[in-house]
């Protein structure tokens, strides 16, 4: 019973609030809380603390003890660095590892090129609506023709087809045989969409294809420039192109 009607109690009583900085005093800040105050003896005692294991540490420690810091670490401007070990790599063996990363770019990129021909193969290289920018020259004797042009009677074709590039069957054809393939419009624009994914597909392959070649190029720079022949660079490596190199001629035996 004590314990509820302390909490009733704690209830009904006023809030606690502290007074804030007054006017006169607020040039010097903020007022200090005690919450404030328990966050910076809490920080304070921290650091104290790891002050104190680090002296004790270095009171326990054998001054003979030998690690190996002692030889891969100096002190520059009062800061501990430590010393990167020299990667024991002969000219041959980088050439090597060079030619193993161009062997391996130009596999990836052989296997991308492979994709694109297939892909190309499969779309006959048809934009994804279905009509693009084509020209088809027709040629007449008389201004007369060019006037009275009827495009749909020399393709031989309806007026509706006369805007496709592709599987545009001739009058003929269309009387002796049935319309084959999706009419409904819902179906062919699903069609369309599905065309359309399969392009930006191929636009990617080939931008990669691109990318894998650059890197390739790069690759068989960095690989030359470790012969020792004198070389004067004559352009900047950007990012659609390496870096161009002069060589010294040397004759080879």
């Amino acid at each position: 019973m004590s314990a509820a009607f302390r909490k009733a109690a704690k209830a009904r009583q006023r809030p606690h609030r502290e007074r804030s900085q007054p006017a006169s005093r607020t040039k010097l800040g903020l007022l200090e809380k005690k919450k404030d105050y328990r966050l910076r003896a809490r920080d304070y005692h921290k650091k104290q603390n790891a002050l104190r294991a680090l002296q004790k540490k270095a009171l326990d420690k054998n001054p003979d003890e030998f690690y190996f810091k002692m030889i891969r670490a100096e002190v520059k401007d009062g800061v501990h660095v430590i010393k990167q070990p020299k990667d024991e790599i002969t000219p041959e063996q980088m050439k090597l590892m060079r030619t193993q990363d161009i062997k391996y770019v130009e596999m990836k990129r052989v296997a991308e090129a492979k994709k694109i021909e297939r892909l190309k193969a499969e779309l006959h290289l048809l934009d994804a609506a279905g009509s693009g920018p084509r020209r088809h020259l027709f040629f007449v004797d008389t201004e007369r023709e060019v006037q009275e042009f009827d495009i749909a009677a020399r393709l031989d074709t309806v007026p509706e087809l006369v805007d496709r590039v592709y599987n545009r069957p001739t009058i003929a054809t269309l009387q002796r045989e049935t319309v084959k393939g999706p009419t409904d419009p819902a179906h062919l624009k699903k069609l369309a969409q599905q065309r359309k994914n399969q392009y930006d597909l191929l636009r990617q392959r080939i931008e990669r294809e691109k990318a894998m070649f650059v890197i390739s190029q790069k690759i068989q720079t960095r690989k030359d420039l470790l012969d020792k022949t004198h070389k004067v660079k004559v352009k900047k490596e950007t990012t659609t192109g390496p870096a161009i190199y002069k060589f010294k001629f040397q004759r080879k035996r």
